[in-house]
């Protein structure tokens, strides 16, 4: 028999050649990333063309307003204008001239004309 101390048995850990893989696992794969990309440049396009389109109406409105504004302003100096017309075709106004003009109202040079 041998003296010897036995010696207890005791696992170590083996450290030999396995090597473990290591899994990356991603968020996220390929395919979705494109897919992710696809829709926010589509939602860049969008809001960028809707800006576009915005700014474009609001011109639109803008150039309309300015035009209403020189229509009633046109429209005023019309009525003024037809105020002064009013004002000047009046008998009396008609009949000062014609004296300033030198032209008189005479029986002798009234003639009527029959209509046919």
């Amino acid at each position: 028999m041998n003296n010897t101390a036995k010696k207890p048995l005791i696992e170590q850990p083996k450290t030999a050649t396995i090597k473990q893989r290591r899994v990356v696992k991603q968020f996220f794969t390929p395919g979705e990333k494109v897919l992710f990309l696809v829709f926010v440049l589509m939602v860049c396009f969008i809001s960028a063309k809707l800006i576009a389109t915005q700014a474009a109406i609001y011109e639109t409105n803008k150039q309309i307003q300015d035009m209403e504004v020189k229509i009633q302003e046109q429209e005023k100096v019309n009525r003024d204008l037809e105020a002064q017309i009013s004002e000047e075709s009046t008998y009396e106004k008609i009949w000062e001239r014609a004296k300033a003009m030198g032209l008189d109202l005479s029986d002798q040079n009234i003639k009527v004309v029959e209509p046919k």
